[in-house]
């Protein structure tokens, strides 16, 4: 298992790597100057801004460059917003999008495992037809269309709650169920058929048969063997939240890294869109990392697996 473990992590930092490195190309490859827009015609300005921010150096200079920043975690001020560093808006809007990605994390979890297993409890009848009815139409409804909605009804309609911004637990909620329904409908499916197989197995027969609670055997026996598909698809679904608040963070106004980040997309602030591409990317990298190792948590199997095949 601790072979397993270092191979995924210099796994891991190769990734880091790739990526990094495409997202420097990719942006150095794109026509002009983060400069041409400006105000100013003055070439000689034009020319100590670029000195100022490294751009008018040799492209492998720049290259080297950039990799230090990532190692020494310093992404340098920001172009369009002279005054501020990347790691000062990073450190402004991580906070924001971690609590956000969290919370949703942690709804579409306990409300999915919930409802796949009362649905698979009661197979057939009519709350598991009309659980997987709300997972199908989680699934069919994007979020940004979501997102519309729920401000449309709950916001502007009925005025239950605020439309945007995040200044107290009730701004939080409509964000929340926007991110949190498309992935809750995914591990509701997915729990339920996989709890409907596990308690056909025999060793939930023989601890029927010893006469042991029904909830001790859902929830001791059966539901830890079940959860294997949902630990196995949750690095995906991690990425599609991380991803989505983006956008959600766009409609409701949040001030999360999903905003520095639009703002360094359209203003070309390299240096922004690099340090957020590189910081995100890390940290999704590492969270898939993490699920990895939960396998052999949850089944002791493949921890015996990795040790003897490895």
């Amino acid at each position: 298992m601790l072979k397993y473990i270092v191979k995924r992590f210099f796994l891991m930092i190769l990734t880091i790597f790739i990526i990094a490195t495409l997202t420097f190309f990719l942006m150095n490859a794109i026509p002009g100057s983060p400069f041409n827009e400006e105000k100013t015609s003055n070439a000689v300005v034009q020319q100590n801004l670029e000195k100022h921010f490294n751009l008018d150096k040799p492209l492998p200079v720049q290259y080297v460059l950039y990799l230090k920043s990532i190692i020494t975690f310093d992404f340098g001020p920001s172009i369009k917003q002279p005054t501020e560093t990347v790691n000062s808006l990073l450190g402004r809007g991580f906070p924001i999008s971690a609590e956000l990605g969290i919370w949703t994390i942690l709804v579409a979890l306990v409300s999915g495992i919930t409802l796949g297993v009362v649905a698979a409890l009661r197979h057939n009848k009519l709350i598991d037809y009309t659980a997987m009815t709300i997972a199908v139409l989680g699934i069919s409804i994007p979020n940004f269309v979501l997102a519309t909605l729920v401000i449309q009804v709950v916001a502007v309609d009925l005025k239950l709650l605020p439309a945007a911004t995040w200044n107290s637990p009730q701004h939080m909620i409509l964000p929340i169920i926007a991110l949190a329904t498309g992935p809750m409908a995914i591990i509701a499916r997915l729990t339920r058929s996989s709890m409907l197989e596990t308690l056909t197995q025999d060793y939930i027969k023989t601890a029927r048969a010893k006469g042991l609670s029904p909830f001790k055997i859902v929830v001791k026996h059966a539901l830890r063997n079940a959860l294997m598909p949902v630990v196995t698809i949750l690095g995906t679904l991690l990425a599609g939240i991380l991803t989505g608040t983006f956008v959600i963070e766009k409609i409701f106004a949040i001030p999360g890294m999903g905003k520095y980040f639009v703002q360094g997309i359209n203003q070309r602030d390299y240096p922004v869109i690099m340090g957020t591409t590189v910081f995100y990317s890390t940290f999704l990298v590492m969270m898939l990392f993490l699920v990895d190792i939960m396998y052999g948590v949850l089944d002791p199997r493949i921890k015996l697996h990795k040790k003897g095949g490895e």
